[in-house]
């Protein structure tokens, strides 16, 4: 049965907590899943939090501190004590995950607990991976996985894997390395339970092999395993040797945090923030795009005091600036979101992304031909001026066309000067594109008029 969190629950867990009844504190966490805890200990005071989660088990509590949100995590682990952290909950922690919950530590913090470590191996292999940048494959990788040796036999290999799976929670595949450890190819357990014992394992070899480097970005990693549908990947050095693997569950949670990071962007926030954040980081956040807007405004504002002359000549001309302006930034919005999508499926030759910008064209084209019609029957059947009723269509036509293509072509170029796409189908896209339709708009305008 699904827990639901409520403020009844809630309410009766604070009170065991403040009559320090750690046994029935553990019981109505009984059946609870980490993330569930996690999000009930958000709920809680630092000092209720604390109390909570120090009554768990180490293994239990490791996985309910992978669950808290970063930024919850940090401020939470600067009341515990460096040797409780490394001895109490790391320790229990596959790599990957241990390496992202020291990396959230200061500095100093970071060398406490990786020296307050008992198992020394472990705090290697998480310092290995504090190396490597977050967001490439090695610092998504864990150390943790299941190797043979190419020379070894059937039964050797199962007695390896029998020792080697004591602390893996999944066996997704068997991988195959030489001597000096440089990653050969992958078996799967039913081969191997298949064939005779005596069969040496680089006969078995799957041919079929997907691996990353350690320094592909997280994007490229998700790709790939999107790809050729696989759930777990191997990660190599610079020459080939097997350093890790990255397994569906990661990508899982790449996928979603690039979901939120370019919706974000797409609503005009920068840098990575979340409701639960101070009220200073959710403004500053907004605040970037906010003035952009405020000057797209100005700007737009200035384009139409520099044709006061026009306007005051014109009548019934201002009455289509909120159509064109609201055209212009739609049309842009919608054909920069076709190509950031194409760009974010993994598309790089150049005939996927030209066959895209043509279609984008064509469909720019039927568009503005579909709306200036429309426009022109309106303005012809209840508008008393056949110049503004031709003015109005054709600069809507233009209008259309030219945010289809600018829309198609900023994404394409901030791509290849590697800056996130996403960036485009924002405001940025739609305030440029409500100037630039304002300023083609007064200039057909004032062409039909004769004004100067």
């Amino acid at each position: 049965m699904q827990f639901e969190l409520n403020r009844e629950f809630i309410d009766e867990l604070k009170v065991l907590i403040e009559s320090e009844s750690a046994e029935a504190v553990l019981d109505k966490l009984e059946g609870l899943h980490p993330t569930d805890i996690a999000e009930l200990m958000d709920e809680l005071s630092m000092d209720e939090a604390k109390y909570l989660y120090l009554l768990l088990d180490p293994e239990r509590a490791s996985d309910v501190l992978v669950e808290i949100p970063e930024n919850e995590r940090r401020r939470f682990l600067r009341v515990l004590p460096p040797e409780l952290i490394a001895r109490q909950f790391i320790e229990y922690m596959d790599s990957d995950d241990a390496a992202d919950v020291v990396g959230d530590l200061e500095d100093d913090m970071k060398e406490a607990v990786l020296q307050e470590m008992k198992d020394k191996e472990q705090a290697g292999d998480i310092a290995d991976l504090l190396e490597y940048d977050e967001d490439s494959a090695g610092g998504l990788m864990a150390k943790e996985l299941i190797k043979v040796n190419e020379n070894w036999t059937v039964q050797t290999s199962l007695k390896e894997i029998s020792a080697q799976a004591e602390h893996i929670d999944e066996i997704y595949y068997v991988y195959v390395v030489d001597d000096g450890g440089f990653l050969k190819g992958i078996l799967s357990l039913t081969k191997l339970i298949l064939n005779p014992t005596n069969s040496k394992i680089k006969t078995l070899l799957e041919d079929d092999l997907h691996y990353v480097k350690t320094d592909a970005t997280q994007e490229e990693v998700a790709q790939l395993m999107e790809r050729f549908d696989l759930v777990a990947i191997p990660v190599v050095d610079h020459i080939g040797r097997l350093k890790g693997r990255i397994t569906i569950d990661d990508v899982v949670d790449v996928i979603r945090e690039e979901a939120e990071k370019d919706y974000q962007m797409v609503s005009g926030i920068t840098g990575d923030v979340e409701s639960g954040d101070r009220v200073w980081n959710l403004t500053r956040a907004r605040l970037p795009w906010l003035l952009i807007g405020l000057l797209g405004g100005i700007l737009g504002a200035r384009v139409l005091g520099a044709n006061e002359s026009a306007l005051a000549q014109i009548q019934g001309i201002a009455f289509f600036i909120p159509l064109i302006a609201a055209m212009a930034g739609n049309v842009g919005v919608q054909s920069s979101s076709i190509v950031v999508q194409t760009i974010a499926s993994g598309a790089r030759d150049f005939d996927s992304i030209g066959k895209k910008l043509l279609k984008e064209l064509a469909v720019g084209l039927i568009t503005a031909l579909v709306f200036s019609s429309l426009i022109f029957v309106y303005n012809f059947t209840f508008g008393d001026s056949l110049k503004l009723t031709w003015a109005v269509s054709i600069s809507l036509f233009i209008v259309i066309v030219f945010a289809s293509l600018f829309g198609t072509t900023i994404p394409l170029v901030l791509n290849k000067l590697k800056i996130d796409p996403a960036l485009a189908t924002g405001p940025f896209i739609t305030t440029t594109n409500d100037i630039l339709g304002l300023i083609m708009y007064m200039m057909v305008a004032k062409t039909f008029f004769d004004i100067v």
